[in-house]
């Protein structure tokens, strides 16, 4: 009897132990969220209340070029703004935010990784944002795919301890940027690599060189799958919601000193992301141009009106010769001697890259007399040229991982569960991605338009111009209307007289027809 009371007063003793635990783990819990939704929300009420200029649809002293990663960004920075722009007008390298230096004289383009908070180190007044936008499922998809890529370039080496001497003898002998530099990819690419190697070496060790599975999405012998990237820490820390983020100015690349704090609060209250996506579209809204990269043509036809004749105009105007040395053209061209020389002795056994067609392609003559319709043309054999050379690259890199090849029919065959699990991932740069589709169509009705779009997600154009159109076309409209209103009453009423009159003529011929009648009788 005693032995059974000590029983039931231990469970008794654990279950109230265990009672008080939860009770703490939920207030814990729940301070860490309004902890986290006062520094969230004082963040966004601080971001909203920042004054965005009035006029977003001419192009200001400074344009900076938000590319957010694996969104055909490249393309514009090589084949527009490298047309557009002369050498001496381009800011500083800022892909690393330690080089960027605004205070350069006569710097008008910055074209970079960098998210917005980069603003407060630029004049907001005097400074238009343009950036491109794509389905977070296929932007995530092509994050794998490039990581992997560029990680399999390094495979030709024995280890990774040969790729780090060769890194740091290419830093010592060169001044560049390489893609080992560039955020995202400064983390993406070496965390791949390793894997790379590991799994390499494992294959090794048990004499199997063939992938046992026929998609490269889920080639585990040889690469990481996709199903095990997605899930990765890394990944949710950069990749995923990355365009939102990016707009927003809080990625693990930031300015602000609360960046890391707010993105992780976010990660772990999704409710509290809606905060975020109320900043990154109120600045989305805002910025000079926003592409996007499905629409591809579209987008390259409304950037050359929309950007590109303001550009042109604005150097005729100051009389800017476009034309460069070749001397400046290889200090600031994309494709730097780190780059160059890094590439090429990774890819010295598949194969060299062709960079003097890149260098004469970002090297042809510039003029403050190009048309609108010569810079479309010039992108268009711009961007041929470097896709065949991405093509190249690619072909050369994957060699090292064959048989894993990556194509648009092997993402077809992607699962379905995989595909869900990365749209429940990224529900906020789904919301931005259907903001930007609301933009992009708006102002590829009006190319100039400014779209104002409330809360209630209802658009309408603000730029002076547009509303005199609309009242123009209102009035008229209203005076059809009166128009053929009045034809139609008109009309009735003639109609209506002739009834009555057709009416009283045969009223009176029955009078007289009864006073006849009534006067025989009598």
């Amino acid at each position: 009897m005693v032995e059974g009371v000590r029983c039931m007063d231990s469970t008794i003793k654990l279950t109230l132990l265990l009672i008080f635990f939860r009770i703490a783990c939920a207030s814990t819990v729940e301070k860490n969220f309004e902890q986290c939704e006062r520094a969230v929300k004082n963040w966004a009420l601080s971001s909203l209340q920042q004054g965005i200029n009035e006029d977003q649809h001419t192009l200001k002293d400074l344009l900076f070029f938000l590319h957010v990663p694996r969104t055909g960004g490249r393309s514009y920075h090589h084949c527009f703004l490298n047309k557009l722009y002369p050498t001496s007008q381009e800011c500083p390298r800022s892909y690393d935010k330690l080089r960027f230096d605004p205070s350069k004289a006569k710097c008008r383009l910055l074209a970079t990784h960098d998210d917005y908070s980069i603003m407060e180190k630029l004049p907001t007044e005097k400074t238009s944002v343009v950036t491109i936008v794509r389905d977070p499922v296929d932007r995530v998809l092509s994050s794998y795919e490039f990581a992997v890529e560029v990680a399999a370039r390094f495979l030709v080496h024995p280890d990774l301890a040969s790729v780090a001497k060769i890194s740091e003898k290419m830093l010592k002998k060169a001044n560049g940027v390489s893609t080992l530099d560039i955020w995202p990819w400064k983390y993406l690419v070496p965390w791949i690599m390793g894997d790379l190697f590991a799994r390499r070496d494992t294959r090794r060790r048990k004499g199997s060189s063939e992938a046992k599975r026929d998609s490269p999405y889920d080639m585990e012998d040889i690469l990481m799958p996709l199903h095990e990237f997605i899930d990765e820490p890394i990944v949710h820390d950069i990749v995923h919601n990355g365009a939102t983020f990016q707009i927003a100015g809080l990625t693990n690349n930031s300015y602000l000193a609360e960046s890391h704090e707010i993105r992780h609060c976010v990660q772990e209250h999704k409710s509290l992301g809606q905060h975020v996506l109320d900043v990154a579209k109120k600045r989305l809204g805002a910025m000079l141009y926003v592409g996007l990269t499905a629409e591809h043509k579209e987008s390259a036809t409304m950037f050359a009106n929309v950007v590109g004749a303001q550009v042109i105009s604005q150097l005729r105007n100051a009389k800017v010769s476009m034309d460069t040395s070749a001397a400046n053209q290889s200090d600031n061209s994309s494709s730097s001697p780190l780059d160059s020389e890094l590439e090429s002795n990774v890819d010295q056994n598949n194969g060299t890259i062709n960079k003097k067609t890149a260098m004469q392609d970002e090297g042809e003559a510039r003029t403050e007399n190009m048309t609108v319709a010569e810079l479309i043309e010039v992108y268009e054999g711009c961007i041929s040229s470097l896709l065949k050379t991405q093509s190249r690259r690619r072909f050369a890199s994957l060699k090292e991982i064959s048989p894993a090849n990556f194509s648009k029919e092997a993402r077809r065959h992607i699962s379905d569960a995989v595909l869900l699990q990365i749209k429940t991932q990224n529900f906020l740069d789904l919301e931005l991605f259907k903001y930007a589709q609301k933009i992009f169509t708006m102002r590829r009705v009006q190319p100039m338009g400014n779209l104002d779009m409330n809360d209630e997600s209802e658009s309408k154009f603000d730029q002076p111009r547009a509303f005199k159109l609309w009242k123009i076309v209102s009035i008229l409209m209203l005076f059809i209307l009166l128009l053929v209103f009045f034809l139609f009453a008109t009309a009735w009423g003639r109609s209506s007289k002739v009834k009555v009159k057709g009416f009283t003529k045969a009223t009176g011929k029955n009078h007289r027809r009864f006073v006849e009648s009534k006067s025989l009788l009598e």
